[in-house]
């Protein structure tokens, strides 16, 4: 069993207030959720209207799949245009 984690730092742009900062995670939170079928959850800064940190979990038997689910989510979350991710780490378990 393989267990993949990613963390990464969004800056928004243009946010003027706390509810809608967490409009927009919410609904990156969901779409990739759905999209990819991983845990995720906003993880740090949550007080802060223009940085949020998600965090997620994917669990494999497969490294390539792992690595490719990661890369796709990686890239979805850059070509969200409402906000630009500036921190990553990621790393795999076994």
């Amino acid at each position: 069993m393989l267990i993949g984690t990613l963390s990464a730092d969004l800056a928004l742009q243009g946010v003027v207030s706390l509810k809608q900062k967490r409009s927009i995670v919410k609904g990156v939170k969901g779409r990739i959720k759905s999209r990819f079928n991983c845990s995720i959850a906003e993880v740090d800064h949550q007080e802060s209207k223009i940085l949020a940190t998600i965090g997620l979990a994917i669990v494999s038997n497969d490294r390539r799949f792992l690595d490719q689910q990661l890369d796709s989510i990686l890239s979805f979350l850059r070509a969200d245009g409402r906000f630009f991710v500036s921190r990553v780490e990621r790393e795999v378990f076994s």
